[in-house]
């Protein structure tokens, strides 16, 4: 059975940071790990990607330089660390998965519940 859960969401002030964190669980091995987020009437927008092995990430120039992301292959999680938040960094923020699930090793896309990320003052 797999299960991505998503954490670290929260009501946070300009300026402020949070960390999210998506546990991966169920998979024989994992491949590009990525975060996408959903603005409140928008469509989901890819926010950060980090290839299997960590050697190579990709941000959304909207996020370049206070967001980063970064996994542990170790825990099967990826992080999402984000500073100096905006208020147009408000929304549901995903995680993604491409892997291989070890109840039928066949690769497939996984998407996480999702965790609301709100920035206000």
């Amino acid at each position: 059975q797999v299960e991505l859960v998503e954490s670290g969401g929260g009501l946070v002030q300009p300026g402020g940071s949070l960390n999210l964190s998506c546990a991966a669980s169920g998979f024989f091995s994992s491949g590009a790990m990525s975060w996408y987020r959903q603005a409140p009437g928008k469509g989901r927008e890819l926010v950060a990607s980090i290839t299997a092995a960590g050697g190579s990430t990709n941000y959304a120039d909207s996020v370049k330089g206070r967001f980063t992301i970064s996994r542990d292959n170790a825990k099967n999680t990826v992080y999402l660390q984000m500073n100096s938040l905006k208020a147009e960094d408000t929304g549901v923020y995903y995680c993604r998965i491409i892997g291989i699930p070890r109840a039928t090793m066949r690769q497939s896309l996984y998407w996480g519940q999702g965790t609301q990320v709100t920035v206000s003052s």
